[in-house]
């Protein structure tokens, strides 16, 4: 039995009624565009001060180079978006899906980049193996669940995108900065948990 798999299972359960809170969708701007179904995994680690695993996209990378992202991508052909997710996990990062204990599926929303993604999250234990292939990761680290989740780190910024100033959330952990759409998934989920009700 796992306590944090428990009780994040039952928090998250509980906080399905926030809906859309931290985040943005962009329906608007992508209006008539056929939107792809993709998915990233929210993998939290098993520990008294559980952490979140997050990559660096290599700068050679087409889209996002050199951001910081959750280990994910696009649905391929009959995939659920937790197979996906689960898929893209050991492609990205070697995680071994058997070892994921999902927890469930975050609010889907429409991208700028023209996808309708959806964030899965799940429980890994601490000890798991991390071996990421470098033609999809430059590097990976792990930051506390505490900090991320800590509104008062939540950074609000202005920036453009195709032509239009959008706000969005830049968090910054130990000089790795972390924006866009992984650090508005990240205030989405601090919207629905509470560190404080999750470790003892």
């Amino acid at each position: 039995m796992s306590l944090l798999f428990d009780r994040l299972h039952r928090h998250f359960a509980d906080t399905q009624h926030v809906g859309m809170a931290g985040i943005r969708d962009d329906s608007e701007f992508v209006v008539g565009q056929e939107l792809r179904d993709a998915a990233v995994l929210i993998a939290v680690t098993e520990r008294a001060e559980p952490g979140v695993l997050l990559t660096h996209r290599p700068l050679t990378m087409p889209s996002h180079p050199g951001q910081v992202s959750f280990p994910g991508g696009k649905l391929e052909a009959g995939e659920s978006v937790i197979e996906a997710a689960l898929r893209e996990a050991e492609e990205e990062l070697a995680i071994d899906p058997a070892r994921v204990r999902v927890v469930g599926e975050a609010t889907t929303f429409a991208t700028g980049s023209g996808y309708r993604l959806t964030p899965v999250l799940g429980v890994i234990p601490s000890d798991i193996e991390i071996r990421p292939d470098p033609r999809e990761v430059a590097d990976w680290f792990e930051a506390p669940l505490r900090h991320l989740l800590d509104q008062s780190n939540h950074k609000p910024k202005i920036g453009m995108f195709n032509g239009n100033e959008r706000p969005y959330v830049e968090i910054d952990w130990q000089g790795h900065r972390i924006w866009g759409i992984t650090a508005g998934i990240i205030a989405h989920l601090s919207h629905r948990l509470s560190v404080d009700d999750l470790v003892e």
